[in-house]
């Protein structure tokens, strides 16, 4: 490369901005080892991009957003007439430009801001475009955490409210508390036994069971509520004992104000039944 060539400003803004290809980016180095006016002139021109930098949050370009830029260039050099291009050759006694042949003398020198400001508008919309995705990625990840918080904290709330239920109807004054044992129909030790507390005016009923015999797949043991007034009995749950043979029905969907003269519990398909079913292994009042 012969150091009386002299790269554009043009090319060397695409230089300062990396937005050169490997080749084009390779020559520019080698030319600028030789060139002092050239190296000159690619500090200023990093300079006055430095001036540009401080007015915009500038980011690194997409591949999507280089590979249009690097066409735009490619068009914008191709319209350069073949004649312009002759015409400057002719004067080859003067500077030309690295690639393109122009003369320094063809035309007059275009002011920096000119030449540069649109690559820097390419560069500030490619750096705003992947602002933009950053941004709605963030917010998508900050609303899918919102979702689970809110989520949780309705569980957590839930989760408060029927302990402060069971609690409540622990404590009331006003509970009715049974024990409910085997029926003479039963077989001996080890005897079942249950534990009913019920609050009439609430509908809160808290049944534990201990020593309960394990059961077929396909069925249930089913908790009655036999009304004081003579009204059917009350489907009060199903429970299936674990394997120590201890069970539970906490809260069941009651309705308010029913006094109980008795609880029950039978055996029932699994899924639970409407009419109790003989015989009533436990029972208590």
């Amino acid at each position: 490369m012969s150091v009386t060539r002299h790269i554009e400003q043009e090319d060397l803004a695409l230089f300062a901005m990396q937005l050169l290809s490997k080749d084009e980016a390779a020559a520019v180095t080698t030319h600028l080892e030789h060139c002092t006016e050239c190296s000159q002139q690619l500090a200023k021109v990093q300079g006055d991009l430095a001036v540009y930098a401080h007015t915009v949050d500038m980011h690194p370009p997409s591949a999507q957003a280089r590979e249009r830029l690097m066409k735009q260039v490619a068009r914008e050099k191709k319209a350069v007439p073949i004649e312009r291009a002759a015409a400057r050759e002719a004067g080859s006694g003067y500077r030309t430009d690295l690639g393109s042949g122009r003369t320094m003398q063809d035309e007059p020198q275009r002011g920096f801001g000119s030449r540069i400001f649109p690559w820097v508008g390419w560069a500030m919309a490619a750096g705003l475009a992947v602002a933009a995705g950053s941004l709605y990625r963030e917010r998508e990840v900050m609303r899918g955490t919102l979702i689970r918080q809110v989520g949780e904290m309705d569980r957590l709330a839930a989760d408060a409210a029927s302990a402060q239920r069971v609690m409540d109807a622990m404590t009331d004054r006003t509970a009715k508390h049974v024990m409910l044992t085997k029926t003479p129909a039963t077989p001996t030790p080890p005897a079942p036994q249950g534990r009913a507390t019920y609050v009439p005016e609430k509908g809160t009923l808290i049944f534990l069971a201990n020593n309960m015999e394990p059961l077929q797949p396909s069925k249930a043991y089913e908790l009655w509520l036999i009304p004081a007034d003579g009204r059917n009995p009350i489907p009060a749950g199903t429970f299936h004992p674990d394997d120590h043979g201890n069970a539970s029905v906490i809260l069941p969907s009651l309705p308010r104000g029913v006094e109980a003269k008795t609880f029950g519990v039978t055996v029932e398909d699994d899924g639970g039944s409407q009419t109790p079913h003989l015989p009533i292994i436990m029972a208590g009042s």
